[in-house]
């Protein structure tokens, strides 16, 4: 279909104009605000995923790069085989691991310290579409977790694709709430503390 376009009309800019600021109301974001409002959506966002095979420090700078704090590990097919988080990396884990295999740091995989994706529990799209931002902090402090994933399951009902992320930090931020600590316990707690529950 061969369509044909029209340049726009331009208009010069006239003095005194000024720029819109984003509306204060709108973009506030509340315990009771829709809980996909506060979803990564993967369909926006792209997946910030790395090789089973990379090493943990490459895996590290990964994270830096994109300012993110949880990465998916994948195949060349973008099937999900589990992830990795910052704690994983800049925690105990590779320390453990390198003293129980006698290897060096720098020969560590992510496949060697990242949740399998049999040990990974996800929500389901359609049960978000009438929740809360509470929901999702009730979700995650009752599983302990950072984040939380979502899935789209397919018309055939036994497909999953991954279509978000949860973030304890990123609902924090949103709502307003300055985060001094990456233990997640406090984060609740402040998150809590700052709600008044």
């Amino acid at each position: 279909m061969n369509r044909e376009y029209h340049p726009l009309g331009v208009h010069g800019l006239l003095p005194g104009a000024r720029y819109r600021q984003p509306d204060q109301e709108a973009g506030r974001v509340r315990i009771d605000s829709p809980a996909l409002a506060v979803m990564t959506d993967l369909r926006q966002v792209p997946a910030a995923a790395i090789d089973v095979e990379a090493p943990v420090d490459a895996a590290n700078r990964f994270m830096i790069r994109r300012g993110v704090r949880l990465l998916l590990v994948s195949d060349e097919e973008r099937q999900v085989l589990g992830l990795i988080t910052s704690s994983d990396i800049l925690g105990e884990k590779p320390v453990q691991f390198a003293l129980e295999r006698g290897i060096k740091r720098q020969e560590i995989r992510v496949r060697d310290i990242m949740t399998p994706r049999e040990r990974l529990e996800v929500l389901d799209y359609a049960d978000l579409v009438h929740a809360e931002v509470g929901h999702i902090v009730a979700t995650l402090r009752h599983a302990g977790r950072q984040h939380a994933l979502v899935i789209d399951m397919g018309g055939d009902g036994r497909t999953q694709t991954l279509r978000g992320i949860y973030s304890a930090s990123q609902i924090a931020r949103s709502l307003g709430i300055a985060i001094h600590t990456t233990e997640l316990a406090q984060t609740f707690a402040e998150i809590g503390a700052a709600l008044g529950r």
